[in-house]
């Protein structure tokens, strides 16, 4: 399997697994959100939008007194049952010709009977609340389904009942034996099925929904008092959320449409990255931290709104583009950042204000922490972000409708903690430094302090190797600048490119003072020990466990160019024969970067400056097109990426930087002396 292929394959199960992990993380809510609030008390949450038709319905207190009116003026149905009353009459009848001994008081038992139950018996309950007054009419439900209003005043229990017979006819022992209460029952019966139906309905037209809250109209705004009545309509916009849940099914495509957003927003990062820059998607190393730090940031977020949805306003998306430009560059940044932004949207309640205000903020940290040397300046990207985030909450707030007392004090509190987080963004820069190797602009401002031990050796054993490399520094800085290259980088590169030369300072002509040691040597012997610089300073900055962009500088300020002047003894020594340039050549490799490239032509340049003995204008400039045109001629800048444009804003700038250095004031002559002014006070002797 080629090496090109097997990167393809494992930056895509990085970007699986990510995918995964965050659609894993997701807060699963079964699509109805739950909000937290107390009536009569600001409502906290984001402002509620209805997504549909909401009816405004009576708040819970004036339901529940509506409903109570309905049911006292409800005027319940019954049913007659006419055959009961004849078929007991019957019964007793019956009884009455089979009980030997019975009076003549039978057949007016018979007729008050017959009395009774055309006054109608009723059960218990109903008969007391008939006589609390709570019934004074019933309806009575004809065969023709139309209901008769009927007085309830001659109506009776069975017990009212029995006592009416006993007062009017004294019922005697011998009647009291064929037990008269067996052929007492109520014949008045309530229809619970047509009353149930006929009270919702007037329940149903008592609480007609007074209006309709249109689809896309506030429900509530974020800090307004929520009253009775809104408090009906969000749990009746709450209900109808689950119902139409219900209707829906489970959250499968839900699920399926949240799992294809984050696919293809991270697809088109790994697109982005392999397109737009290249050198970063071929590098493993970081292409694994981008992956893995947007999966650990996106996942944090999703398990944290779990809680709560505003915690979101909490947390500190900002510390993504302030880490990654730390590391990477603007547009690599930003384009994470908004990733980042766009998958977080999913959780979000108002996506779109959410998603402005983290493209402020992440602009606001892009432009101020481009170049962190100070954690000064954390604290003050944390300072501007807050301000962006509070002029763009209370911005969206009014674009929504809403009003200075609909802002809601805790929305500050929420961006003051988030700024309080970010500004300790320091910590997370340093721990990723750790973990995976990288070097920030904090560490090579803090490498190029000259009281570093590897410096301040390198001061006291080799002073003209370090003013060379402070000279140095200086005029590829100034060009790193120009061209937007890594300035700290090429500055701290610099300061560092020489310091194998420790190990042999008497061999370089910058330390040396009067002697030269090569002279007793042969120019294989002398080329290899001038070479061997680049060796020891690489073993050095091992040992001084310098950061790996700076040994990799280290290791190509010199590439794979030669040792001229040792090679031209060579040749000179031995005229028409071919020299071998192996023994005079660098070991490289030749410089990969701009950084690189610009080091490798600072060093030259100045070294060849320095030889110099007139350093007029046109002197340097000869002798820096000299250099740096050698340099592309034997091939040394071509895979360091930087243009020729890049490469005639170098020249220039390192003219103009060693002109400043060679610049000589005027000598003024000799015998032209300043007048002696005779002063009474000057104690001068004659």
């Amino acid at each position: 399997m080629k090496k090109t292929t097997r990167h393809h394959i494992i930056i895509a199960l990085m970007l699986l697994a990510a995918v995964i992990a965050m659609a894993l993380s997701l807060p699963r809510q079964s699509g109805v959100p739950e909000y937290s609030y107390e009536v009569g008390k600001p409502w906290i949450n984001p402002t509620l939008t209805a997504m549909f038709d909401v009816p405004i319905e009576y708040d819970s207190e004036t339901t529940k007194r509506i409903t109570d009116s309905v049911k006292s003026d409800f005027i319940p149905i019954f049913d007659r049952e006419e055959k009961t009353g004849q078929r007991q009459v019957a019964l007793l009848a019956k009884a009455l010709d089979s009980t030997p001994g019975i009076s003549g008081n039978k057949q007016a038992l018979l007729s008050m009977l017959t009395k009774i139950y055309d006054d109608g018996i009723v059960d218990n309950d109903t008969y007391d609340a008939m006589r609390s007054g709570e019934r004074p009419q019933v309806r009575i439900l004809e065969d023709n389904n139309v209901a008769r209003l009927v007085d309830t005043q001659n109506m009776r229990s069975v017990r009212v009942a029995y006592e009416a017979i006993d007062s009017v006819l004294h019922v005697s022992s011998t009647m009291a034996a064929i037990r008269l209460n067996d052929y007492l029952t109520p014949n008045v019966v309530l229809n619970t099925e047509e009353n149930d139906k006929l009270l919702r309905d007037a329940l149903s037209s008592a609480l007609t929904p007074k209006g309709v809250v249109q689809a896309g109209e506030a429900i509530v705004f974020n800090g307004t008092v929520v009253t009775p009545q809104k408090d009906a309509i969000i749990q009746t916009y709450t209900r109808m959320l689950q119902e139409r849940q219900t209707l829906d099914g489970d959250d499968t495509f839900t699920l399926l449409g949240e799992v294809a957003v984050v696919a293809i927003l991270m697809l088109v990062f790994a697109v982005f990255m392999y397109k737009m820059r290249p050198r970063i998607y071929w590098q493993m190393r970081r292409m694994v931290f981008l992956i893995l730090f947007m999966a650990l940031f996106v996942v944090a977020v999703f398990w944290l709104t779990k809680f709560r949805v505003n915690f979101l306003y909490m947390i500190p998306f900002a510390m993504v583009p302030i880490i990654i430009t730390t590391f990477y560059d603007a547009r690599t940044s930003f384009f994470t950042h908004m990733v980042v932004v766009l998958i977080c949207s999913l959780v979000a309640t108002h996506q779109a204000d959410f998603i402005i205000m983290q493209f402020l903020a992440g602009g606001i940290a892009i432009v101020s922490i481009q170049e962190l040397t100070k954690r000064s300046q954390l604290v003050l990207c944390a300072f501007f972000i807050f301000l962006a985030y509070v002029i763009s909450h209370t911005a969206l707030t009014f674009v929504r409708g809403g009003s200075p007392s609909s802002l809601g004090w805790y929305f500050p509190m929420y961006f003051a903690i988030n700024s309080v987080v970010l500004s300790f963004a320091y910590i997370v820069i340093f721990l990723v430094e750790k973990a995976f190797g990288f070097t920030s602009t904090v560490t090579l401002v803090e490498l190029c302090d000259i009281n570093t031990p590897v410096l301040r050796q390198l001061a006291e054993s080799c002073p003209g190797t370090f003013q060379h490399s402070l000279q140095v520094a200086n005029i590829a800085s100034e060009a790193a600048l120009k061209i937007q290259a890594n300035m700290q980088l090429v500055r701290a590169g610099a300061l560092y490119h020489d310091i194998g030369k420790i190990d042999n300072p008497a061999f370089f002509t910058e330390n040396q003072s009067g002697v030269n040691p090569h002279n007793a040597l042969e120019p294989q012997q002398s080329a290899r020990i001038v070479i061997q610089h680049v060796t020891d300073g690489i073993k050095r900055a091992e040992k001084a466990r310098l950061p790996q962009v700076l040994r990799d500088l280290i290791a190509q300020h010199h590439g794979k160019g030669i040792t001229r002047y040792f090679y031209a003894q060579d040749c000179k020594a031995h005229p028409g024969q071919e020299i071998d340039r192996g023994p005079y050549s660098y070991p490289g490799p030749n410089p990969q970067t701009k950084e690189a490239a610009i080091l490798m032509m600072a060093d030259a340049c100045e070294a060849a400056a320095k030889s110099l003995k007139e350093h007029d204008e046109n002197s340097l400039r000869a002798t820096i097109n000299r250099v740096v045109d050698n340099q592309i001629a034997d091939g040394l800048l071509r895979e360091s990426n930087i243009s020729f444009r890049d490469v005639e804003t170098v020249k220039r700038i390192f003219l103009q930087r060693l002109c400043a250095f060679y610049y000589t004031r005027i000598s003024y002559p000799d015998d032209v002396k300043p007048a002696i002014i005779n002063d009474e006070h000057d104690d001068t002797d004659d």
